[in-house]
């Protein structure tokens, strides 16, 4: 029975220290959104995207370029996207970071959301 909680232990202070219950905090200031992503690369599996402090959006997803423009409006971060010649629209979008991670959640924070790790 020891043997057994103490396995169950170590694997709870594993789980918990890797991050995998770590919060998410919402980022209402341009400025701070700048500051996360500035001279980054947002990554996730396919996908490589730098987006600038200057309103510019680049990069590429499953082999086509990502080009498009953001705004930061009453606390979203609000783009215009192209994936390849495919408009993929305009949308605000709630941002959220927990450590190297950073969270876009679609219409307002309402909808789906993408995790992106900033490198």
């Amino acid at each position: 029975m020891r043997i057994v909680s103490f396995f169950f232990y170590v694997f709870l202070f594993c789980f918990a220290s890797s991050g995998a219950w770590s919060e998410y905090l919402v980022i209402k200031d341009e400025n701070a959104f700048i500051a996360a992503v500035k001279d980054k690369t947002l990554k996730r599996p396919l996908i490589r995207l730098e987006v600038t402090e200057d309103g510019k959006i680049t990069g590429r997803a499953a082999m086509l370029s990502v080009t498009g423009n953001w705004t930061w409006e009453n606390s979203y971060f609000c783009r215009d996207l192209f994936w390849g010649s495919r408009n993929l629209g305009y949308n605000c979008q709630q941002v959220s970071r927990s450590g190297k991670k950073i969270r876009f959640t679609s219409d307002k924070g309402e909808g789906d959301f993408a995790d992106f790790t900033v490198k």
